[in-house]
């Protein structure tokens, strides 16, 4: 991986103008720009499948604290992260819990049965020097190849080191080694059992109407013996159309599994017009290869361990549609109610329809989503920042490509509360 990280450093020098920010110099000390945030986040997922499947069901109140210090002044700053969460479980049981994609409180291996409540924390020493900083320790690290997943109770956390500089105006680059994986339903820093990760690559904004960015991974994956290399590339250009903007956002990733030899390669192309508050959307996107896109779950559970949410694809809601050789179209609407006198209510829907799925049995297994969510953010008051979030999609898949996906219909009910203790 040195050979890429190499190259993309030297394209990025070529191709920016340095802009010597101020960074580290403008350091105001370990406790002067210190904040400690809370979330309070309750949160309920039902899935109630067909076909005969068990449906699944969790509900549960969580609170996650995030503590960020500032850096000691100096050339070298030194400073300290921390965060600390728990989850309490309201509802759910032995039968109803268990789903891989619900996930809020992990069942006994010895009875089935889900914790009643979970607690788990972490902490990380930074080191800055100009724009640049070095952390080792506990961390949440949101990268299309290495994404924590923070879609459920509680977020899923990293042990390892990140390097991430923004050195040059509009380019970051970052390079990183993870050794362990906390489960997101689960106590202990390496809950997730995962061998190691090496991430390199960046993002570069070249104007503001087009930015690239370009990932690297290597996973260790000793659970399936099948350790594998995985690139990511983006390509995202909004041309202005009078006051309306179309956008265009190129996602796709290349894996490869180093014993079998394996490959799959998946992308997407979402093209999106928006006027005042409306945003209509259309994307294609198609997956190839020897295998499906694999992601996420846990290596200790026989998952790849690479992250929940390392998927950063247009047509990814409760289905990725991301099985092996599969076509999906995706058309969506969205609206902002602010400029209707209704400031922080917002609703999307989409639907996505997939085909030519290679299973078993088939080489034409089908699949296709209805996808709906409201939201609405308090503006101001004692509940300022309150956020209540109602989604439901209705998924449908077809027998014959019942082993890579089952059909149900999805509930999801998120309150989250965020706010500043200093």
């Amino acid at each position: 991986m040195a050979r890429h990280w190499a190259a993309f450093i030297a394209l990025g020098l070529a191709s920016a103008t340095p802009a010597f920010a101020a960074g580290q110099a403008d350091a105001k000390g370990f406790v002067e720009d210190s904040t400690l945030n809370v979330l309070l986040r309750n949160a309920f997922i039902n899935r109630d499948y067909r076909d005969g499947n068990q449906d699944k069901r969790e509900w549960g109140q969580g609170v996650i604290a995030n503590f960020e210090s500032g850096f000691t002044q100096g050339t070298v700053g030194v400073g300290v992260d921390a965060f600390a969460a728990y989850g309490l479980r309201l509802d759910s049981t032995r039968r109803r819990a268990g789903a891989g994609g619900i996930d809020f409180f992990k069942q006994e291996d010895s009875t089935g049965k889900p914790a009643s409540d979970l607690a788990k924390g972490g902490a990380s020493l930074k080191l800055r020097v100009s724009n640049t900083v070095l952390a080792y320790g506990d961390l949440r690290p949101s990268l299309p190849v290495l994404n924590h997943d923070d879609s459920r109770l509680l977020p899923e956390s990293y042990t390892g080191t990140l390097l991430t500089s923004s050195e040059i105006d509009g380019l970051e680059l970052v390079a990183g080694r993870f050794h362990a994986q906390s489960r997101k339903s689960d106590e202990g820093r390496d809950s997730g059992g995962l061998k190691g990760i090496d991430v390199i690559g960046g993002s570069y904004q070249f104007n503001d109407a087009l930015s690239a960015a370009l990932y690297f991974s290597d996973v260790d994956n000793v659970v399936r013996d099948n350790s594998f290399k995985r690139q990511y590339v983006n390509l995202n250009y909004a041309l202005p159309i009078a006051s309306n903007t179309l956008s265009f956002d190129l996602n796709g990733y290349r894996t490869k599994y180093d014993v079998s030899g394996d490959k799959n390669r998946i992308w997407s192309l979402a093209a999106t017009y928006e006027t005042g508050p409306h945003a209509f959307t259309l994307a294609y996107q198609r997956s190839s290869g020897d295998v499906g896109f694999d992601y996420g779950w846990y290596q200790k559970a026989g998952g790849t361990g690479n992250g929940g949410a390392s998927i950063w694809l247009a047509n990814s809601y409760w289905s990725d549609f991301n099985g092996k050789d599969e076509k999906s179209w995706q058309l969506a609407y969205a609206v902002d109610f602010g400029q209707y006198g209704m400031p922080g209510l917002k609703y999307r829907v989409a639907y996505v329809r997939g085909s030519d799925i290679d299973t078993d049995v088939t080489t034409r297994g089908k699949e296709h989503e209805f996808f709906n969510q409201i939201s609405y953010t308090v503006q101001n008051g004692a509940a300022k920042d309150l956020n209540i979030r109602l989604r439901t999609s209705a998924l449908r898949v077809s027998s014959d490509a019942a082993d890579y996906n089952v059909s149900g219909r999805e509930v999801r009910v998120f309150i989250d509360y965020p706010f500043n203790a200093f």
